[in-house]
């Protein structure tokens, strides 16, 4: 059965470089959100068992969607990549239950031992 994937950023370009990034042979299906409030939509409908979280978005950012799921007890990893590499931010998001911070743009590389070492692959 296929893992549900769900990439969210606001921007296409930075979704289809994070989808180009997954292990070529990772049985997935993908979902895609471009704000926090689709994100967990689609989350809440089951389609995102894995997580690609962007902070800086519109409508509802990366860090208004951890909480939110954290309030919810999500049921998700949630692997954040941003352009925001500022101490602080690393710190909140592994606060809110991310269990991994990658920069963008995103290596496929850092995303296989991401995977590899949370055990999803």
């Amino acid at each position: 059965m296929a893992t549900p994937v769900l990439v969210v950023d606001d921007s296409g370009m930075s979704r289809k470089l994070v989808i180009k990034s997954l292990p070529a042979d990772w049985n997935v299906e993908i979902h895609q959100a471009s704000n926090g409030q689709e994100a967990l939509a689609l989350y809440r409908e089951g389609k995102a068992h894995v997580i690609f979280l962007d902070l800086t978005m519109p409508v509802m950012d990366g860090f208004e969607v951890l909480e939110a799921l954290k309030r919810e007890g999500f049921n998700a990893f949630v692997i954040v990549i941003s352009a925001d590499v500022q101490p602080k931010a690393q710190e909140r998001v592994k606060e809110l239950g991310a269990m991994a911070f990658l920069k963008k743009p995103v290596k496929a590389d850092e995303v296989l031992h991401v995977l590899k070492e949370h055990g999803l692959l």
